[in-house]
């Protein structure tokens, strides 16, 4: 073979697509032509060596395996590139050859794995592990029949072996509670739930608020209702999908965003817009939904990416406005130590939580922008348990660094992550706003307008 012919265009071959309705997106021959031309130019570039385990093990086989020859690369060795990618999304935003950027490579790193998970989860199937995680809701639906005995057996450590043998779940990590009652269930109980449309918006709550904290949304429905915002929750809300889709199981994402859109299209078609509390989820329905569906569904997608925000972002949308609501009662004090999570940037929307917290007096977020390691399953697993702790110590660091006594970020499962390794969890923006808003929310009060100094005390 001559060295012509072992060169690699940077250019994209007949094989990209990241479309799976598109034919050659299931084709071996196709994705095999992608992976190397992708592969090549990681090779080349090296920006996204600091990220996932992906590059880091590319470069490796390149450099110190193969002489530089990206074409002796194996199938096992492929595997494991794309094995480590968690879709923290943070190369796609830093990578300047994307579809993003209009440039001509059209190189979509995360995008190209996912496509490598789902030909692979078709040919072969999807794991029992997989089929776990993948589904949350009904994982939180059995846990929730236990009453309490699946918190107890997480925490107990002859099962979590049992489970880490079986599941390949990792026994050490630190897993969620399931709440005794959903958020939905405390909803209707409070009179929030509507079928009907005409409300200003209606909260997606996600499957982690739903089953795991609902006290999250509980907060984001004080906030909003604190500045006349008309919100409303969506009776029989599934997954988004991503757990699913980390895996590769289209089937199963395709699933539940049919049944998610068939509930939130009525009220984003009389003008609501969607509230999303963990930046994942939003993430999906404002950029993958439209992408990964099909036909119809795809259409009505479109239209609901165009109505999805971020619930911070819609709550800073209005901060001009005369019911926005700045009386606030107490305060967390001047340092926040706040992580901005990678889906969040992934969104380019900037960090709505972090300036609403700059709104409380007194309040000087400290942004920490590494990856917390967590991303999806990625660190329940047994593979990933440990490179997630090793990737995410930077973020640990750095927000231990801020000397903060309270800690923000957006992302539920990066505040277990920073619990786990850093010692502290951390609070959504939204909770810290609604605890301001309430004179006992923070041991620091503030002084009402009209009070004298003297009478201000710590509650």
């Amino acid at each position: 073979m001559t060295d012509n012919d072992m060169r690699i265009s940077y250019l994209p071959t007949d094989g990209l697509s990241y479309d799976p309705s598109d034919p050659r997106y299931w084709l071996q021959e196709m994705l095999a032509k992608e992976v190397t031309r992708a592969f090549e130019i990681c090779h080349g570039c090296r920006m996204c060596f600091k990220y996932c385990d992906s590059f880091p093990t590319l470069f490796d086989f390149i450099d110190n395996k193969h002489d530089g020859q990206v074409h002796a690369i194996s199938a096992a060795e492929t595997d494991a590139v794309m094995d480590a990618c968690f879709q923290c999304k943070l190369c796609e935003v830093q990578c300047p050859y994307t579809p993003r950027d209009g440039h001509q490579f059209q190189l979509d790193f995360p995008r190209l794995a996912h496509r490598y998970q789902a030909v692979r989860t078709k040919e072969q199937g999807t794991s029992l592990r997989n089929k776990v995680l993948g589904d949350p809701d009904r994982a939180a639906g059995m846990a929730r029949v236990s009453l309490g005995v699946a918190n107890l057996l997480n925490r107990f450590k002859p099962q979590r072996w049992i489970m880490e043998k079986l599941l390949g779940i990792h026994r050490d990590k630190l897993l969620p509670n399931f709440a005794q009652t959903t958020f939905e269930k405390w909803a209707r109980a409070q009179g929030k739930l509507r079928t009907e449309p005409g409300a200003e918006v209606v909260l997606f709550q996600t499957c982690f608020v739903q089953h795991n904290e609902p006290e999250i949304g509980r907060d984001v429905l004080d906030v909003l209702e604190r500045n006349r915002v008309d919100a409303a929750c969506v009776p029989g809300l599934k997954c988004c999908g991503m757990p699913a889709w980390e895996h590769g199981d289209l089937d199963t994402l395709r699933k539940n965003a049919h049944y998610n859109l068939d509930l939130l299209m009525p009220h984003v078609e009389a003008g609501a817009k969607v509230l999303v509390v963990n930046p994942t989820c939003s993430m999906m329905m404002r950029r993958e939904y439209a992408e990964l569906l099909e036909g119809e569904d795809r259409e009505r997608a479109k239209k609901l990416a165009a109505a999805v925000q971020d619930n911070s972002e819609y709550l800073w949308s209005i901060r001009d406005q005369e019911r926005f609501n700045t009386n606030f009662k107490s305060t967390p004090g001047a340092s926040v130590a706040y992580h901005t999570p990678c889906h969040l940037r992934a969104q380019a929307i900037g960090f709505k939580g972090r300036d609403l917290m700059r709104k409380i007096p007194g309040v000087t977020p400290r942004m920490v922008m590494e990856c917390c390691g967590h991303n999806g399953t990625y660190a329940m697993r047994t593979e990933g348990f440990e490179a997630s702790q090793r990737l995410g110590k930077r973020a640990f660091d750095g927000m231990k660094q801020a000397e903060a006594e309270v800690w923000s970020t957006e992302c539920p499962l990066a505040a277990m992550q920073f619990e786990q390794h850093a010692g502290t969890k951390p609070m959504h923006p939204m909770s810290i706003l609604a605890r301001a808003y309430r004179d006992d929310g923070f041991k620091q009060r503030l002084q009402a307008p009209g009070e004298q100094k003297s009478e201000r005390t710590a509650s």
